[in-house]
């Protein structure tokens, strides 16, 4: 795992600026992302500069050095990520290639690409990357995402005149450190924070600067006003052909055809000349990763989990358990709440534009705790998405077809009933119930009970703010791939649609976001086995019977992990992998919190409409509502604004 950055000049023969210098100033602001090499290529005629800092992980000598150039000079690369199946491909190349300087990916996908070209070499990969290349031929900048898009990558046109540049990084850091870098921070994208709690590619957090989105090449040279993207591989695609293609087998065939490619991808992604773990968390996902680890190793894996004091919090008991089972050499540390809250005044800084998903808190604890004994960790982040594991799928189809038979007028009636006692009363009042939070919900759900369609239905499940436009002054909302129209994907069920904007969306701007600035901000590298494209083809060609049956969830995922562990290990309510920002804002966190949200603040600054900001932290302070939440999306904000 790595950190690239780059620059490539608009008017080359009268810029004045020091490339090597700026290059490296760029690189050097992502050292936890490479802390074991750095290095720079300049082409000065041609107005270019590449830079990489390097976590070694394959190939240690060096021979997998960066910025590498092609044996014939045409290309240089710089690469974050890695590819699985080099071995595969390098084999491949034995009659195209004769020399080879060492047994890195790098080198292989750089030979690759000499022979066959980008698109075709990245189509033949298996693995998670964010590169860049430059073609000396062509004079053109080419740019490149994984398929799913675990690794990061941004990019925009920056400065005026001769001191016009285009710049890339796999963080915002990077380009923040380019003296031509504006920061005009973008308005519209405030409203996606609030809604989703992170900036969804293709926005960042600065106008003029994007987020390349998963699957896409991009192409760029000195005379385009726009880079040139396009898709090299498509999930709206995959699915459709998925649908076209179902498997038609009985339960043993698909559950074991399943079984065998979570088998491939999971032993392809535990090679590597560092120590190598995973996270447990003992759910199904994680055991069932760690379980094909074991399965597959002659020593016990390294398995990792924070644990919390609060039952509601915790995980760790389940994890130590299956750890036990499973015969892993198992480290757990249990935080203090303390613990938890000296990790908040870092987060602007590991996350570097605001993101406010707060289960970022133990993620970045369980890295850290990973990384004093790993270079890498394994995860089993994808499940819910793939496999139908997120309680909201079944609730939401569930709900709609309830809603839908209703007038509006009566669900509005009903909303208001349902909110006239406050989430903490009813928590009091329904506590005999097997739910966490069940007030939290009544009022959620009262809030949606107006929606139109199903689809409006989810989108305002999955949102914070309903309205952030009312909330951020002077911004529309923009357009994105959950709220864009979905006709091309109609022939899907609601909760296969659900699925598929879920992995389009939450998936690579929230939970990969979360992890791989977790993990690379203790410069530990992260692998999900459930990413491989071919685990992910799979899965869209299985019937949803083997994804939902008789109300239990990742059914076909359950059958092969139950191979592995008893059942009884397993069986309970899913967990969130969370905090207690609710309780924490109105204790230690207070003082912090209404720093930030002071109204005469809010108002010089002039993002934020105070009013309801200020009557939201009202209603939180005196528990008649949890707007932890909502609360929080504007607490990262401030708090990375301070930062800046």
């Amino acid at each position: 795992m790595c950190g690239i950055a780059g620059i490539l000049v608009k008017n080359r023969m009268n810029y004045s600026g020091d490339l090597s210098e700026q290059v490296t100033h760029m690189s050097t602001a992502m050292i936890s992302r490479g802390p074991d090499d750095g290095g720079v290529w300049i082409d000065k005629a041609a107005g270019v500069a590449l830079s990489h800092r390097r976590l070694s992980i394959v190939d240690l000598s060096p021979a997998g050095h960066q910025p590498m150039e092609s044996v014939s000079g045409r290309y240089t690369i710089v690469f974050n990520g890695e590819i699985y199946n080099h071995k595969e491909i390098r084999y491949n190349l034995r009659d195209k290639v004769s020399c080879w300087r060492g047994h890195s990916d790098t080198e292989t996908l750089l030979n690759a690409i000499e022979v066959w070209g980008l698109e075709p070499t990245l189509k033949k990969c298996e693995g998670m990357f964010a590169l860049a290349v430059w073609d000396r031929a062509k004079s053109i900048l080419m740019l490149a995402r994984d398929r799913l898009g675990e690794k990061p990558l941004y990019y925009g046109w920056q400065g005026e005149g001769v001191n016009t540049v285009f710049l890339f990084g796999s963080e915002l850091k990077a380009l923040r450190k380019h003296p031509s870098f504006k920061f005009d921070i973008n308005r519209d994208a405030i409203n996606l924070l609030l809604r989703h709690n992170c900036i969804p590619a293709p926005y960042s957090i600065y106008n003029k600067i994007s987020k390349l989105m998963p699957g896409t090449i991009l192409s760029i040279s000195i005379n385009d006003t726009e880079p040139k993207i396009s898709e090299y591989w498509s999930l709206k695609e995959v699915a459709m052909k998925g649908l076209n293609n179902l498997h038609s087998g009985g339960d043993t065939e698909v559950v074991n055809g399943l079984e065998d490619v979570l088998k491939q991808s999971v032993e392809q992604q535990m090679v590597a000349d560092v120590p190598l773990g995973a996270f447990l968390s003992g759910g199904v996902d994680s055991s069932l990763i760690v379980a094909l680890m074991q399965q597959q190793s002659t020593q016990p894996v390294k398995t990792f989990t924070i644990g919390f004091s609060d039952d509601l919090y915790n995980e760790a008991k389940y994890a130590k358990e299956v750890a036990k089972y499973l015969n892993t050499d198992h480290a757990e540390l249990y935080v203090s709440h303390q613990d938890a809250i000296n990790v908040i005044p870092k987060l602007p800084k590991i996350y570097d534009e605001p993101f406010s998903d707060s289960s970022q808190i133990p993620t970045f604890l369980v890295s850290q705790l990973a990384r004093e004994h790993v270079t890498v960790s394994l995860s089993g982040d994808a499940g819910d998405e793939l496999f139908c594991g997120y309680n909201r799928y079944l609730l939401t189809d569930q709900l709609w077809g309830k809603l839908s038979m209703l007038p509006v007028s009566m669900r509005r009636g009903l909303a208001s009933m349902m909110t006239t006692l406050s989430p903490e009363a009813f928590n009091k009042f329904l506590g005999f119930l097997p739910y966490n939070r069940v007030g939290e919900k009544i009022h959620k759900a009262a809030s949606v009970m107006e929606s139109s369609s199903i689809d409006e239905l989810y989108l305002r499940i999955v949102s914070h703010w309903n309205n952030p436009e009312s909330i951020v002054l002077n911004s529309r909302e923009p357009i994105t791939q959950l709220t864009s129209a979905t006709s091309n994907i109609s022939r899907l069920s609601q909760i296969q649609k659900m699925m598929l904007m879920d992995t389009l969306t939450y998936l690579p701007d929230d939970i990969l976001t979360k992890v791989d600035r977790a993990a690379m901000g203790v410069s530990l590298e992260t692998r999900i086995p459930f990413l491989n494209h071919n685990v992910v083809e799979y899965a869209w060609r299985m019937p949803m019977i083997f994804k939902v049956r008789n109300g239990e969830s990742k059914w076909a995922l359950r059958q092969i992990l139950y191979k592995y562990i008893p059942k009884e290990m397993i069986e309970r309510p899913k967990m969130g992998f969370g905090v207690p920002i609710d309780s924490w804002l109105r204790g230690p966190l207070r003082e912090w919190a209404e720093e930030l949200l002071d109204e005469s603040r809010l108002r010089q600054e002039g993002f934020f409409n105070p009013e309801q900001i200020r009557q939201k932290w009202r209603e939180h302070l005196s528990g008649t509502r949890n707007w932890q939440h909502q609360l929080w999306d504007v607490l990262m904000f401030q708090a990375w604004l301070e930062e800046q």
